[in-house]
């Protein structure tokens, strides 16, 4: 009989619960221990308070593979620190951290972002587009609606209404989170960006919308990483690509349109449940899947959504109504804030809105979240 594989899992949000409920099916995998920063006898809606647990060397002792998805750069980056250290791999469901500090980790020891979420599934639908014979230029994601700069008040509605955290939805509204996966798409599949915040055209469906993405990324010679802002779209990924059937009728034939570029869509990502593809992935040693790679060359920078004065106060950038993230080429914002590194951050100095925070606009508390990008951020910009 094989022997049982301890999963642990780090956090207790809508993904930690659903990949939970997800491996008590599993008869050869089990969940050892959940880690969790909240206090236990007050969490009332997860499957099994029992392994619940406040202590890190618990987690980390009882479990053969940890997988992150706390949300949470900063103690996501210590967690992933000692699960390394234990030479414990480690997936992740949480792009955000990745982007920020996940290249420290991939120089130390295995990381991977889980399929599941937008940049994983976009990795594996390369895989498979890839088998194929296309020559994958555009890594698209679908977006259906954007308002850069929300009021907390209609914040508040939609994350009442739809069940999910203040700052989860205002880093969806704000195009937070789509910079942030689109930016970890760039590195970890070795695409470039076309502008600063993305182009995110307008498009009325995707294989117009997606051609106009190609062409761009045909004027740059290199495949590029961006989104479509589709309201009648999918909640999923497309790949825009060519191929080499010099002859093109079996494509046509295909209901692939005539080319040059075809877009391949997939119409969903269903997050906690991809996961446990990737979880098999690791454990029949096929590899990493996607990480934002020991050298990145794209990062998400901290925009100011208003005007920003000495001594004010941000809590956390990421969902903020201070800040909100914009893809950019570190090379030329060598001294960008990463928003995903601003947590309990003083400004200053005056920001003007809309301007890029840099680190003299800011002061940051230490920790090893800001150790990690100073490493990673220092030999990138020497290698470029």
């Amino acid at each position: 009989m094989e022997r049982t594989v301890n999963i642990g899992v780090s956090g207790t949000g809508f993904i930690a619960r659903g990949l939970v409920y997800a491996l008590e099916s599993q008869e050869d995998l089990t969940v050892a221990s959940v880690l969790t920063r909240r206090q236990i006898e007050e969490i009332n809606n997860f499957p099994d308070k029992s392994v619940l647990t406040n202590n890190v060397d618990q987690f980390i002792e009882s479990s053969d593979l940890i997988v992150e998805c706390s949300g949470d750069v900063l103690h996501g980056t210590e967690v992933i620190d000692r699960a390394i250290s234990a030479s414990l791999p480690v997936i992740t469901m949480n792009s955000e951290l990745q982007v920020t500090t996940g290249s420290y980790f991939a120089r130390r020891g295995f990381i991977t972002e889980a399929e599941g979420d937008q940049p994983g599934s976009l990795a594996a639908f390369k895989e498979n587009v890839e088998q194929m014979g296309f020559k994958p230029l555009v890594y698209g994601n679908i977006k259906g609606f954007l308002n850069t700069n929300p009021s907390r008040e209609e914040m508040l509605y939609w994350a009442e209404r739809n069940g999910i955290s203040l700052q989860m939805v205002t880093s969806f509204t704000d195009g937070t989170k789509v910079q942030i996966e689109q930016a970890l798409t760039a590195n970890g599949l070795q695409a470039d960006i076309a502008a600063p915040g993305l182009l995110g055209f307008k498009a009325a469906d995707i294989n117009e919308g997606g051609t106009r993405l190609a062409n761009e990324a045909a004027r740059l010679n290199r495949p590029i990483s961006d989104y479509l802002l589709c309201p009648k779209g999918p909640a999923g990924v497309f790949i825009t690509a060519t191929h080499d059937d010099v002859q093109q009728q079996p494509l046509s034939y295909l209901k692939m349109g005539e080319g040059p570029y075809y877009t391949l869509v997939q119409t969903f990502h269903l997050c906690h449940l991809e996961i446990m593809k990737t979880i098999r992935r690791v454990l029949n040693g096929k590899g990493v899947l996607l990480n934002n790679t020991a050298s990145p060359s794209i990062s998400v920078a901290a925009i100011a959504k208003r005007k920003l004065f000495p001594g004010d106060k941000i809590i956390k950038g990421i969902g903020s109504f201070e800040v909100r993230g914009e893809a950019v080429k570190m090379k030329d914002e060598p001294e960008h804030i990463p928003i995903g590194l601003i947590a309990d951050a003083t400004v200053t100095r005056v920001v003007e809105e809309g301007q890029t925070l840099t680190f003299s606009d800011a002061e940051l508390p230490e920790s090893l979240a800001l150790k990690a990008w100073r490493e990673v951020a220092g030999n990138s910009l020497i290698t470029e």
